[in-house]
């Protein structure tokens, strides 16, 4: 009887960690799947939230109320570079043109977040302090076309040549569940392409 309860114990302390081993990991792959799905919610709302203030701002390239502050539409991009756009427009409808710049910042600005990519995204009217954004975005590229739908190569020194933008935006998490930017990092980045991005105040010469 002594060796048969013992023998029982035994069994019963195996069965007993086994299970509180598959609980814990049944518990962790929980937190992470948790972890994992708001990680790419908020990647979500990042990405429509700055989508969002881009294409509104960029369809109003050129435009002001009082159309006689810009009667020439050829010269309302300002700037036109890999990671930089500086255009004229009317921000609040007043009828007078403000300078509005959009631009990246280096990753060292964001060296305090795990993620090694990720910068901040800037947007500046006029001379005032710039409007600094952590979104996550760690790619933000422009690609600017002719009238005859033809790529302009840079540096682009006449940016009145520029009808049409292709833009391309991709967003990463700052603070992943798991270290693994390189391993999977579909887990962990949204990207975002307009083709054909196009400011009817541009066309119209």
């Amino acid at each position: 009887m002594g060796s048969t309860t013992l023998l029982d114990i035994i069994g019963s302390f195996f069965i007993g960690g086994i299970l509180l081993i598959m609980g814990m990991r049944l518990n962790a792959e929980s937190n992470e799947n948790t972890a994992v799905y708001n990680g790419n919610y908020i990647l979500q709302m990042n990405i429509t939230t700055l989508i969002s203030l881009l294409e509104t701002d960029f369809r109003r390239i050129g435009y002001c109320r009082d159309w006689t502050k810009i009667p020439d539409p050829s010269q309302a991009v300002r700037i036109a570079d890999t990671s930089r756009l500086r255009y004229w427009t009317d921000v609040n409808n007043a009828g007078h043109l403000d300078s509005i710049t959009y631009y990246v910042g280096p990753p060292s600005e964001l060296s305090s977040t795990p993620n090694p990519y990720d910068r901040y995204l800037y947007r500046q009217v006029n001379t005032n302090t710039a409007l600094q954004m952590n979104l996550g975005v760690t790619q933000f590229n422009f690609i600017f076309k002719d009238a005859l739908d033809d790529t302009i190569h840079f540096p682009i020194t006449n940016p009145a040549n520029v009808y049409y933008m292709q833009l391309t935006v991709q967003v990463q998490s700052a603070v992943p569940y798991a270290q693994e930017y390189m391993n999977d990092p579909s887990q962990y980045d949204v990207f975002w392409k307009e083709l054909r991005l196009v400011t009817k105040n541009l066309k119209n010469r």
